[in-house]
């Protein structure tokens, strides 16, 4: 009895650790590097945004405690990150999604990319097209992003991910829960 009590404790003692946020141990360190990129190496906590059942069911994107999170310092909002996965052909592809303060897009990054092909999507020149970005904007492949010859599935895939979040804000925004 007393043995498995020590391998309870362990086991929920591992779990909190692996899982940090809820994400996945190698998800979360790149989550945490960029991050520190973006804001430049301030230091900053990350407290998930919880929204209630009603308003999540209207959303495009889902929110859940281990996907969008406030950053702030001691101080003040830093902004607003947002990790999640879209498909490609046959596998899917972690990418964040950072806003700063005001809920502009001020930064994009595929994670992982889990395909031999489209993986061009990750390029920061073609991600800066999502730069500047807020709950107002719509953007759609076929008219306002630039694809990418080779990667047309995953193109139409983090396009139709982060016009989806950008629905999200704008609804957010006018429930004003953030």
């Amino acid at each position: 009895m007393r043995i498995e009590k020590r391998s309870i404790g362990f086991f929920l003692l591992a779990s909190l650790f692996l899982f940090g946020f809820g994400l996945p141990q190698n998800i979360e360190k790149k989550v945490v590097r960029e991050l520190k990129k973006t804001f430049e190496d301030v230091e900053f906590s990350m407290e998930p945004i919880a929204i209630s059942e009603e308003l999540n069911a209207s959303l495009p994107s889902k929110i859940n405690s281990d996907n969008f999170f406030k950053l702030s310092t001691k101080n003040s909002l830093l902004g607003y990150a947002f990790v999640d996965q879209a498909p490609s052909k046959t596998a899917q592809f972690d990418y964040l999604v950072v806003f700063d303060g005001n809920l502009k897009l001020i930064h994009s990054k595929v994670l992982v990319y889990r395909e031999e092909y489209g993986g061009e999507i990750g390029s920061k020149r073609w991600l800066k097209q999502f730069l500047g970005k807020t709950g107002n904007d719509r953007v759609d492949h076929e008219d306002n992003i630039d694809g990418i010859a080779g990667a047309t599935i995953s193109v139409r895939s983090m396009t139709t991910a982060i016009d989806h979040l950008l629905q999200t804000i704008g609804i957010l925004q006018e429930n004003k829960a953030l």
